[in-house]
């Protein structure tokens, strides 16, 4: 289908941007635009003006801090992530969750700020994000402001970004010494959407779940942190039955799910207990995500 009418801009910096977004009405973001112009050709979006934000050097860097803190440009491209030091030995399930995205094509053009900022349920950077911690600057006609990553996905395809606000960069703080995530997925095929996601992580000390974080998308405001299974986590032995507990636990838990055309709602719960559960075994064992 062809495009609707609209304006191009290309911002000279990322106060232009801001600017941009603030001052012209209906006026959004186009990074990567492996979603968003598949939705202006089926129109689903009816934007006034396109304000292009990937050439922008300052949102496309990667820098680790002394700490070890991870700083990554919200124009990042997917392939940058995968093929990057920095990222591999920082924080790895980032560089492997980039390298299995989908194909070479989206990997070279899709930025992990469009897919956090999106926020479908099936995407995979969301889930992730929260389980590391993630911060996310973002920068608007107020100033500059840091949101947290469970304050920063308020529901399905909805942040917390505000009226002109543009995202910046996200941080990813080191993990705990003794910490370890894994990540696993069930989808409709190696380089296609996902049924259900489960995010891991666990803080160990001297053999003994100290802290954890677990995270679901592909379900109903996701992503969304299981709060009674990470309580029911802390104070097992790491190498014990962690995937019992949780199970046990994810029943008692409120989570919303919608069937499609690749699976029910039904379907799609019992599949994200099933990534939970293949998570924690994982884990167990000591096996890498």
């Amino acid at each position: 289908m062809i495009l609707p009418p609209l304006r191009y801009l290309r911002p000279g910096s990322v106060g232009d941007a801001v600017h941009w977004l603030t001052h012209i009405d209906g006026a959004i973001v186009l990074a990567g635009g492996q979603t968003l112009v598949n939705a202006l050709k089926l129109d689903l979006v009816a934007p006034t003006a396109l304000v292009d934000i990937h050439r922008l050097d300052e949102l496309r860097s990667i820098a680790v801090s002394p700490d070890r803190t991870l700083t990554i440009g919200a124009a990042t491209t997917y392939a940058a992530l995968a093929a990057s030091t920095d990222v591999r030995l920082t924080a790895p399930s980032v560089a492997s969750m980039a390298a299995g995205l989908v194909d070479r094509q989206v990997r070279n053009r899709g930025t992990i700020g469009g897919n956090v900022c999106l926020n479908d349920p099936t995407n995979n950077f969301p889930p992730l994000l929260v389980a590391l911690g993630a911060r996310f600057t973002v920068l608007g006609p107020e100033g500059t402001r840091t949101i947290d990553a469970d304050d920063f996905f308020v529901g399905t395809m909805t942040t917390a970004l505000g009226n002109g606000e543009l995202l910046v960069s996200i941080e990813i703080p080191p993990l705990p010494r003794g910490a370890r995530l894994v990540h696993r997925h069930l989808q409709v095929g190696a380089d296609s959407w996902a049924m259900a996601r489960a995010v891991v992580r666990i803080d160990d000390d001297n053999g003994v779940v100290v802290a954890s974080r677990v995270v679901v998308g592909a379900v109903l405001g996701s992503p969304q942190r299981l709060r009674l299974v990470e309580r029911a986590l802390v104070g097992l032995p790491t190498g014990g039955d962690l995937d019992g507990a949780a199970a046990e636990a994810f029943d008692r838990e409120s989570i919303e799910t919608v069937g499609d055309v690749h699976c029910s709602a039904d379907y799609r719960r019992q599949m994200s207990k099933v990534q939970l559960r293949r998570a924690l075994r994982d884990l167990a064992k000591g096996t890498p995500s």
